[in-house]
C-alpha cells in the first residue's frame, strides 16, 4: 500500500498516486482529497522507498509505521509532534524503535514520521505493507487467453500479366 503513497517536496502532507501521463503524475491529497498534476521537476518520493537509520541495518518505513500502529492501537499518535520538545520526541520514538541511531535521526525526522502516521490513520490507511513489485505486476496484468491464428498457406496465383510476359519473352520455352 505504501508504494502508491507519495511525499512531494514543497507540498505539505501525503499524496496518493492516481494516474500517470507523459512527464507527469496525477496525485490526490490524503488530507483534503484535491487532485493535481506533478511534473518531472518536482522531487517525489514513495513511502516504500524511505527507511530509518538504526544502529544495525536500516529499517523500512513500513516496519516503523507497523510498530507505531501497534503501539498506538491504529489510532492517532499520543504525542503532539508540533508541541513536543526534542527530548520528548526521542523518548517517544525510542519506545517504538529502541535501536534507532540517535546521531543520524533528527527530531525533525521524528516529527515528520508522526505527522505522516497521523495523516495515514486519518485517511483510513492502516495497511503499512509494501507489496512485492513482481506480485504487483502480475496482479496488474490481465490474463488473456492465447489466440491461435490459422497459418495461411502461401498462394501461387499467377496474374494474367505475368503469364503473358513469360510467353512473350520465352521464359521456359526451348529455342529452336
Amino acid at each position: 500500500m505504501l508504494k502508491n503513497i507519495l511525499s512531494i517536496t514543497g507540498k505539505p502532507g501525503l499524496w496518493k498516486l492516481i494516474s500517470h501521463g507523459n512527464n507527469m503524475l496525477i496525485v490526490e491529497s490524503l488530507v483534503d482529497g484535491k487532485r493535481m498534476p506533478t511534473y518531472a521537476r518536482d522531487k517525489i518520493v514513495s513511502l516504500a522507498d524511505v527507511s530509518m537509520f538504526t544502529e544495525g541495518d536500516d529499517v523500512s518505513l513500513s516496519e516503523v509505521l507497523t510498530k507505531l500502529g501497534a503501539k498506538e492501537g491504529l489510532k492517532a499518535a499520543s504525542i503532539d509532534a508540533k508541541q513536543a520538545d526534542n527530548d520528548a520526541l526521542r523518548t517517544y520514538f525510542a519506545s517504538v524503535l529502541p535501536n534507532f541511531d540517535r546521531d543520524r535521526v533528527y527530531p525533525s525526522d521524528i516529527r515528520k514520521l508522526v505527522q505522516w502516521y497521523n495523516i495515514l490513520i486519518g485517511a483510513g490507511v492502516t495497511d503499512f505493507t509494501v507489496e512485492d513489485e513482481q506480485e504487483t505486476q502480475e496482479e496488474a496484468r490481465p490474463v488473456q487467453p492465447e489466440v491461435k491464428q490459422a497459418a495461411k498457406a502461401p498462394t501461387k496465383v499467377k496474374t494474367q500479366k505475368a503469364a503473358k510476359t513469360s510467353v512473350k519473352t520465352g521464359v521456359g520455352a526451348k529455342k529452336g
